[in-house]
């Protein structure tokens, strides 16, 4: 079941294994996003700062973008959907960066859920696995990796 979702407050017991949504909004990459970020954390790799050389690469023709970029945006735009009420972010896993992007791409993000189970150590929240993807305008998969949650319980945390 495909559910377009935008800025729901679920929480653990609303995330059922199986389910797959389409997060509602897209983010451009532009080439502000890339520079600034890529200098940040200091990758200084010629394909993302330096046009002359990649207008020579029979690849790519143009600088890529950074692949932190990518997954951090993808994560970004389904984080208003599975992480509204995340306790902890345990960890991310099986990473695959599958097509470049370039400035001027627009990413969309994908979820589903894999597992929904109850944390080890507390009754309060349960843990909640993911598998993220990300598609460009054009529907080319950028990016999929999976990311394991923390999410408060509604028992314990929501609405009565």
């Amino acid at each position: 079941m495909l559910s377009t979702l935008t800025a729901s407050s679920k929480y653990f017991e609303d995330f059922t294994p199986g389910e797959v949504y389409r997060h509602a909004r897209g983010k451009t990459v532009t080439e502000m996003d890339n520079v600034m970020i890529t200098n940040m954390v200091m990758n200084t790799a010629e394909g993302h700062f330096n046009e002359h050389l990649m207008k020579g690469n029979e690849i790519f023709g143009q600088r890529v973008v950074f692949g932190g970029i990518n997954i951090s945006m993808v994560i970004g735009l389904a984080a208003q959907d599975t992480a509204a009420n995340a306790i902890a972010e345990l960890g991310m896993d099986k990473i695959r960066l599958r097509h470049p992007v370039v400035h001027g791409d627009t990413l969309y993000a994908y979820s589903e859920v894999l597992s929904a189970e109850a944390a080890a150590d507390r009754d309060d929240a349960g843990v909640v696995i993911f598998r993220h993807w990300g598609v460009n305008q054009d529907d080319r998969l950028v990016f999929q990796g999976e990311r394991r949650v923390l999410i408060k319980r509604r028992s314990h945390w929501g609405e009565k």
